[in-house]
């Protein structure tokens, strides 16, 4: 399969969607490689992602909270919820 990936980027013009996709396989070779011969490894990482987006989002939220007290309180309860989903989820 690389050498059909590297013969086919050969042929295909710069710039276009294909390229970007060989390229992007032919780069991550590697762990592409280590994930076909492994079978234990995650094929992405959106478990996690989906996990720390609530905080990602909230951080940009919380710049606006309009006071340091009011953002401690909105801090402790986001820190009640995220003991909460841990608890449900153990």
């Amino acid at each position: 399969m690389h050498r059909w990936l590297n013969q086919t980027r050969l042929q295909t013009a710069n710039g276009g969607g294909s390229a970007r996709a060989l390229d992007h396989t032919l780069k991550r070779w590697k762990s592409l490689i280590r994930y076909a011969h492994t079978g234990h490894l995650p094929i992405d990482n959106n478990p996690v992602e989906n996990t720390i987006r609530p905080i990602a989002i909230g951080k940009k939220n919380w710049l606006f909270t309009g006071s340091e007290r009011a953002g401690q309180r909105a801090a402790t309860i986001q820190t009640l919820f995220g003991t909460a989903r841990l608890q449900k989820a153990g």
